[in-house]
């Protein structure tokens, strides 16, 4: 029985897309696994230039996916982004939040000198529009459901120059645990990824970055990060009937780095 499970298929189910920008998105790799079992997709987008990009990657579907746009620090667009979702479904079954920011100069040099603005876009980007939208899908999830949403190490270990981010990911952790249990009454699943360093448009922002993926490769017990079919792989699993009884949870995809004591 547990094995059927495992297996399960998605098909038929109806996923919301919040944060991909391009084809090296982790968002886009989890996106593309979900299709792959059958799931029903509905993506945001901010500013016409990701726009074109998410229209052009949901083309290579085959078929017209319903794009809107939301800017998730705006509880108006939000929403209409979710009234837009009701044009196309009375259910949502699973939710992906993949979104995350920080002003540039906040992701080098000292934490010391992290200005207040920054800090707090950081914190409503990052962690506060993971329950701004928790709130506007819990009444669509009838059925129950699964959301998901990255994090990565820095959240609770010290990246030089990820700086504010890793703090914002640390309450986006919390955040997690704390919906996981409200939710939970209604079958609704949270969880984190934490994905191990990959390479993203957003990750080659971060200084240091390539000094990061050489750490990986020379400490991970798997010698190596992680790849972006893999996150999608973990993405299909946390969905699925499989990850039933796993709520709240940070799962590391990152070739076992976060065991490492040295």
């Amino acid at each position: 029985m547990l094995a059927r499970m495992n297996c399960k298929s998605l098909a038929g189910k109806v996923g919301v897309v919040f944060g991909v920008a391009n084809k090296r998105s982790i968002a886009w790799a989890i996106a593309q696994a979900w299709a792959e079992q059958g799931v029903k997709l509905i993506f945001n987008y901010q500013g016409e230039r990701v726009k074109e990009n998410v229209e052009e990657l949901t083309a290579t579907f085959g078929e017209d996916v319903a794009i809107y746009p939301c800017d998730v620090t705006s509880d108006v667009e939000i929403d209409t982004f979710f009234q837009n979702v009701r044009k196309h479904t009375a259910r949502v079954d699973l939710l992906l939040h993949s979104v995350a920011y920080a002003p540039r100069e906040a992701l080098e040099g000292r934490f010391l000198s992290t200005s207040r603005e920054a800090y707090r876009i950081a914190h409503d980007i990052s962690a506060y529009s993971l329950i701004a939208l928790a709130q506007r899908a819990e009444p669509l999830m009838t059925h129950g459901g699964s959301i998901l949403a990255m994090s990565y190490y820095g959240a609770e270990k010290v990246i030089p120059n990820y700086n504010i981010m890793g703090v914002a990911k640390a309450s986006l952790e919390a955040c997690t645990r704390y919906l996981a249990w409200d939710m939970g009454k209604k079958a609704i699943r949270v969880n984190c990824i934490s994905a191990g360093p990959v390479q993203t448009l957003a990750a080659r922002g971060i200084a240091g970055f390539g000094q990061m993926i050489k750490q990986y490769e020379e400490r991970a017990p798997l010698g190596r990060s992680c790849s972006l079919e893999e996150i999608g792989a973990t993405g299909v699993f946390l969905a699925s009937d499989g990850a039933a009884s796993i709520s709240g949870q940070v799962l590391y995809v990152d070739g076992g780095y976060q065991i490492m004591g040295m």
